[in-house]
């Protein structure tokens, strides 16, 4: 729903008549998207995708005239379906003019920003998602059983490298059904659990000293923390898997348009903003993506309601 919010000149107040520089965090792109696999762009709202579904079978043969048996290989449809995200921010003309500040400049990275982490939050936790996204990683490892709760381990959730690297970890129950962990997206409160472990010796393991920069990364895998707010922590700590099971298209990548003569309606067609009449500037911000999960079978588990390529580590 279109609401009455805007840049105004009490949103800008603060720049004038200070250093020439917003201190701000830097901006956080998608941490799904950066692992992910992204196919060539798509032509339409819908793309198709080819999926194996049955292996071919080979037969020993008994004897030298025995029967050679035949077999079979078989293939499904995964569609992924164009979703779009936009969002529009409008700036009294006045505001502009009185302004020293590049207000687009700021905006334009802020909005791009905003997109990644709606996109993280849908494919990780499902949140907000719309009709036509599969459910998120998170349903998915759940719905397979590939969960591992610190609180059932043995050490009560001490032992945090054995809840993920270990027997029966996290990592583990990726393997069993035939795929490879590529890498991990954490909860931020992940870095001092890492920083903080240690061996049965008092040794750090994540950690050769205290002066240098840590590297975060398990069993050679990258670890990735979203600082853009997406990541749930009360859902999930640590969410690993083979991110190139994980497919997504660009429908239309993010685009901006800038109105002179809008009409901002709310869902209930009253008018909120008429940047003609009322002498505004309206950014329009567009993007649309599809993205999927085939997950078909392995040679290890072909069991469609146990095969999963992620799991997902909970408190």
């Amino acid at each position: 729903m279109a609401t009455d919010k805007q840049i105004s000149r009490a949103n800008v107040a603060l720049l004038e008549d200070s250093i020439p520089e917003i201190i701000q965090h830097a901006t956080e792109a998608s941490a799904v998207l950066s692992l992910g696999r992204r196919l060539r762009d798509m032509a339409r709202e819908q793309t198709t995708l080819r999926v194996m579904d049955a292996f071919p079978t080979a037969y020993w043969v008994t004897g030298d005239t025995g029967l050679k048996q035949t077999t079979e290989m078989s293939w499904d449809k995964v569609y992924l379906n164009a979703e779009e995200l936009a969002v529009i921010v409008p700036v009294p003309e006045n505001v502009i003019d009185d302004t020293d500040y590049d207000i687009w400049g700021e905006v334009r990275p802020r909005i791009a920003e905003a997109i990644g982490a709606r996109i993280d939050a849908a494919i990780l936790f499902g949140t907000n998602k719309p009709a036509g996204f599969p459910a998120g990683i998170v349903a998915g490892a759940t719905s397979a059983s590939h969960v591992v709760s610190l609180a059932s381990l043995p050490s009560g959730g001490v032992d945090l490298y054995d809840g993920i690297l270990g027997e029966g970890g996290t990592v583990s129950l990726v393997e069993a059904d035939g795929y490879f962990v590529t890498g991990h997206v954490d909860h931020i409160s992940m870095r001092a659990k890492y920083r903080g472990l240690r061996s049965t010796e008092g040794d750090l393991i994540f950690k050769q000293d205290v002066q240098g920069t840590s590297s975060y990364t398990l069993d050679g895998n990258p670890v990735m923390f979203p600082r853009n707010g997406a990541f749930d922590g009360a859902a999930a700590l640590d969410i690993c898997g083979d991110w190139s099971q994980l497919v997504y298209s660009i429908r239309k990548d993010v685009t901006f348009k800038l109105g002179t003569e809008a009409v901002i309606q709310d869902n209930a067609g009253n008018i909120v903003l008429n940047t003609f009449q009322q002498d505004a500037l309206a950014l329009r911000a567009t993007f649309r993506m599809g993205w999927a999960l085939p997950n078909p079978p392995t040679l290890l588990n072909a069991n469609d309601a146990t095969r999963y390529p992620f799991a997902v580590l909970t408190a």
